[in-house]
């Protein structure tokens, strides 16, 4: 039945779509109602301070899969053309993705859900299950879905759809020999919220506080034209009540497949991770959205913390782990958890970290830093400190983490901070230097957080790869407050 063997077990790798790290209840938000999750939280290990690679989709999962940052996958912005039918892109054509890695040593892998990388409509070669969202977005009914390359219709509730395929899976794979991989892949909680979640869940937060998300005056750097940005400032409430229930409703189903998992006695040989793509800020800094809910786009803790949890009894010991730890690790972590060489000639940026899944608890950390990119915006994060670089002129921004963990007061142009200044760009060039192809190098890409129109190595043949932004670049830094 699937794996019984802890040493090689199983892995459900469950991902949400704009989900904050602050969006759990396990995470000491009080507001929200995620059982399943505070479950799975107690099972397993709680990582706090846990990032995206990049505070958007597409690149946050390309990272996921490949081990690589968008500056080398070529993945910069969330896929806006290319998904689906004659102008489908593979925009992770040639390269090898974890799952690879695990088809090759005998894992069954199974997609349900959100893949956003191009090429919807057909299924990948290590895939022996797709069940793939044709783009990246839509609402939560009447939504185009491909059942390997058939293109269906579902008219029910998405969020109940992607679970539904998801325990087919795991019922079909579980008379097998062989371990599984399933990636489930939500749409949820990211937009539309505004009536588009059923009442059982809208109704949990009728009278709910929302202590957890600010209510501010708009970012001066607020993105206009989008809906979500726009609706959550101009219907706040509204938009809040439909977020919180989009989650809770994804838990409850969440909650199905963990029964399910324990209806075969599958849960001490199957690795359970979930993680979402990017953060998210539900009026946190007076924003709506990530990383693009900005012009130019932003890299506050809320767009680029996310919420991590990973569970298998018996081989991992519950706790909760503050280390400093990237999406980029995951890749070789995941390898060197399940005992699959990685066959890479050159360096990744990331490291395992199995220690701390194995119950050693320990991981070096004598040099704790993580790395971010969004096209020409660079993070570099310690846990004291973080300074973000716009390519070529700036603005750019530091924070002190220890006073002003809020990331409210920008002390980059502040005499005092200069050496840190100086210091924090030096370990942000030296890192990408490392790790970049220059054919793909997000500081020389136009990226906007408008979208990705095709490969990044095609600048230059005469198609638009990052449609213009039209609003205004911005200059100025925006004002402390």
């Amino acid at each position: 039945m699937a794996s019984r063997d802890p040493t090689r077990p199983n892995v459900l790798f469950i991902l949400s779509d704009d989900q904050g790290a602050w969006a759990m209840r396990c995470a000491g938000n009080a507001d929200i109602v995620t059982p399943s999750l505070d479950a799975l939280a107690a099972s397993g290990v709680r990582f706090t301070d846990f990032f995206c690679v990049s505070p958007v989709c597409s690149p946050a999962r390309a990272s996921l899969l490949t081990g690589d940052i968008p500056s080398r996958h070529g993945v910069h912005d969330w896929i806006r053309g290319g998904n689906t039918g004659p102008e489908r892109v593979d925009y992770l054509a040639g390269q090898t993705l974890v799952t690879d890695h695990l088809a090759a040593a005998g894992w069954r892998c199974g997609m349900v859900g959100k893949w956003h990388l191009g090429a919807s409509d057909v299924p990948r070669a290590a895939y022996v299950r797709w069940y793939a969202h044709p783009s990246g977005m839509s609402p939560y009914y009447d939504v185009p879905m491909y059942d390997e390359a058939h293109s269906v219709t579902v008219t029910r509730y998405l969020t109940d759809e992607i679970t539904d395929q998801a325990l087919a899976f795991l019922r079909d794979e579980a008379p097998r020999a062989e371990p599984f991989w399933l990636s489930l892949n939500y749409t949820a909680p990211h937009y539309p919220w505004i009536d588009s979640h059923p009442r059982e869940f809208t109704d949990l937060y009728a009278n709910c506080a929302f202590a957890s998300c600010p209510d501010e005056p708009p970012h001066p750097w607020s993105a206009r034209g989008n809906p979500a940005t726009d609706e959550g400032h101009r219907r706040r409430r509204e938009s809040l009540i439909g977020y919180f229930a989009a989650t809770t409703a994804m838990d409850a189903r969440i909650g199905s497949v963990l029964h399910l998992l324990d209806a075969q006695g599958l849960r001490e040989s199957t690795l359970v991770i979930f993680m979402s793509d990017n953060g998210m800020n539900c009026g946190h800094h007076g924003i709506w959205g990530k990383g693009n809910g900005t012009r130019p786009q932003n890299m506050y803790d809320t767009s680029v913390k996310v919420p991590c949890l990973m569970a298998q009894p018996g081989r991992i010991a519950p706790g909760i782990c503050d280390a400093l730890l990237s999406a980029y690790d995951v890749f070789p972590t995941l390898l060197d958890y399940l005992g699959i060489a990685d066959t890479a000639m050159r360096p990744r940026p990331g490291r395992t970290f199995r220690t701390l899944l194995d119950g050693d608890g320990r991981i070096d950390e004598r040099d704790v830093v993580v790395f971010d990119e969004y096209g020409p915006v660079r993070m570099v994060r310690t846990r004291t400190l973080k300074y973000v670089h716009r390519f070529p002129d700036g603005p750019h921004e530091l924070y002190d983490l220890v006073r002003d963990a809020d990331e409210r007061d920008n002390l980059v142009d502040a005499p005092a901070h200069a050496a840190g200044v100086d210091d924090m760009r030096r370990r942000l060039d030296q890192w990408f230097a490392r790790y970049v192809d220059t054919a793909r190098d997000g500081a020389t890409k136009r990226v906007t957080g408008c979208g990705q129109l095709a490969l990044t190595p095609a600048l230059g043949d005469g198609r638009e790869v990052f449609p213009a932004d039209p609003i205004a670049p911005i200059t100025a830094m925006a004002p402390r407050r």
